[in-house]
């Protein structure tokens, strides 16, 4: 396991998962940090660098030229591994896997090795001090990189990766996920544990705006508006056209199997 100890952080420090090969949102949050005056070693991406979108090349020399921190995802783990599939979790056969092999042969394509040895020197834990307060960073689980834990999960599954995080780097006040693309806070026991969603693809609420998180004093989210159209526009000329596309411009992802049955669109509307 590498963990990299960022020591303590004073101001606000933006936390962002997913850009998911969508070089427009890229180029739009490193604009709203530049515009809010957060320098990149105050930035830390939750990993998924690469993903969904039409760009991954381009997105990787972006956020590397920007110098943020950037933490592994299981996208980065399977480029550097020179795998065949994205390990995102998913279960096999099911829309969102089958989906997976366009996108993800897409970006096998398009990132070359330069990249992929990057990719292998990323962290898989980042620690950080804020304010007297202790924080951790991790894509899904530290148990497991693909973990889905989502707003309704079970208390029990937070504590296990909570337990496991403190097992490796003591007492922890704060963590930040990313990997289910959803922005959420949630407190369990005595740690409030943060999923600072995706900027690569919209948090399937109808919306077309992405998200992020900024910690200061408190956590905040925000979403971020950026070139939706020219993103899709670069998905349809790459091919990519199985769904995720037509995400960016409704809001909605392509299916909902990952979802637990309360977050789906129904439920909501329901609720």
């Amino acid at each position: 396991m590498q963990i990299t100890d960022l020591g303590a952080l004073s101001g606000p420090v933006l936390i962002f998962g997913g850009p998911y090969s969508n070089l427009q949102a890229t180029q739009a949050v490193l604009a709203w940090a530049t515009a809010h005056e957060i320098p990149p070693e105050r930035m830390i991406c939750t990993g998924d660098v690469v993903a969904y979108c039409a760009e991954p090349a381009e997105t990787v020399a972006l956020i590397r030229a920007a110098g943020c921190v950037v933490l592994a995802g299981n996208c980065e783990k399977q480029l550097a591994r020179n795998a065949m599939d994205c390990g995102c979790g998913f279960d096999t056969g099911t829309t969102c896997d089958l989906l997976s092999a366009g996108w993800y042969r897409h970006a096998d394509r398009a990132v070359g090795g330069e990249a992929r040895r990057w990719m292998e020197t990323l962290p898989d834990l980042i620690l950080f001090t804020h304010a007297g307060r202790r924080a951790a960073v991790i894509h899904g689980g530290l148990t497991d990189i693909s973990r889905f834990l989502w707003s309704v999960s079970s208390d029990e599954a937070f504590l296990d990766e909570i337990d496991r995080i403190q097992e490796v780097a003591g007492h922890i006040d704060l963590v930040f996920a990313g990997h289910s693309g959803l922005m959420f806070q949630r407190r369990i026991g005595t740690v409030e544990w943060i999923n600072a969603g995706a900027i690569g693809m919209p948090p399937h609420d109808g919306r077309v705006e992405t998200g992020f998180a900024v910690l200061d004093e408190h956590v905040t989210f925000h979403r971020l508006s950026y070139d939706h159209h020219g993103a899709e526009a670069a998905m349809r000329a790459a091919g990519l056209v199985q769904g995720y596309d037509v995400a960016l411009t409704t809001g909605y992802w392509p299916s909902e199997e990952v979802l637990p049955p309360v977050l789906r669109r129904a439920a909501c509307a329901n609720g």
